[in-house]
């Protein structure tokens, strides 16, 4: 809306832009170019701090990003601390998850990939947000993460050994979680085993 202040009525300057195919809606009040009109590709992990904010972008798709789970994720995962929401839109889905804001403020970094920076999770953070978020594993028993880690989440072992453990433990200290610390420890143990 900023950029249309100077129209008497930006509103039917948005409507008419709509419906010529410049703009594509994103949320309310959030539009962008159309393809035609863009210099460059539109970055997901940027809308997603635009689209619910303040947020990060985290949990399955930054494990993704950086390579920890096999596979390919289409939805845009992230943090918030506000409550709850999933958007869809022309870009795809984009879901956020709570976390109390002691448990979100730390483990965020900036990331610059092209002309746009984001708010993304560091790998140890994404991994200790989609630990605590996911409901199904209780995270009681240490012998539990083995399975969890390198087969429900399919995280090769040779990259959980590249973690960083003074992170790891800073993330822990923000969650001040039983769950998160056993996770830690695990993977305190895991490094200790391959000599790392």
């Amino acid at each position: 809306m900023d950029a249309l202040s100077g129209y008497r009525k930006p509103r039917d300057k948005i409507t008419r832009f709509l419906a010529g195919g410049e703009i594509i809606r994103i949320k309310k009040g959030l539009y962008c170019f159309s393809e035609v009109f863009r210099r460059e590709p539109i970055r997901r992990e940027y809308l997603a701090n635009l689209i619910y904010g303040p947020s990060y972008v985290s949990l399955e798709y930054a494990l993704s990003i950086y390579g920890l789970i096999p596979e390919r994720v289409e939805t845009v995962t992230s943090v918030t601390c506000r409550r709850s929401r999933n958007f869809d839109t022309a870009f795809g889905r984009f879901s956020y998850r709570m976390l109390e804001i002691s448990r979100y403020s730390t483990g965020a970094t900036l990331d610059s990939r092209g002309s746009v920076s984001f708010l993304v999770a560091s790998p140890e953070k994404a991994l200790a947000d989609k630990v605590w978020t996911d409901k199904r594993f209780s995270g009681i028993r240490m012998a539990d993460y083995a399975v969890y880690l390198t087969e429900d989440l399919r995280i090769d072992p040779n990259a959980l050994d590249r973690l960083d453990l003074i992170r790891l433990q800073d993330v822990a200290a923000a969650f001040n979680s039983k769950k998160i610390n056993n996770m830690v420890r695990y993977l305190k143990l895991i490094k200790e085993s391959s000599g790392a």
